[in-house]
């Protein structure tokens, strides 16, 4: 199964170090690239779509 993410922000997606205190997030594309086979990120006008095969 393949899913398609699009948002306007057309800067590429970072990992960063997860924020266990105060919820400000982190865990997203970590757990993105942990649960896909393959990945890919297109731009688009604005912004940009991930496209991610899910692994079954």
């Amino acid at each position: 199964m393949t899913v398609s993410v699009s948002d306007p922000n057309p800067a590429p997606p970072r990992e960063r170090t997860p924020d266990l205190n105060d919820s400000s997030g982190g865990f997203g594309w970590h757990m993105v690239r942990h649960l896909t086979r393959q990945l890919s990120i297109t731009p688009d006008r604005p912004g940009k779509t991930i496209h991610a095969r899910l692994t079954r």
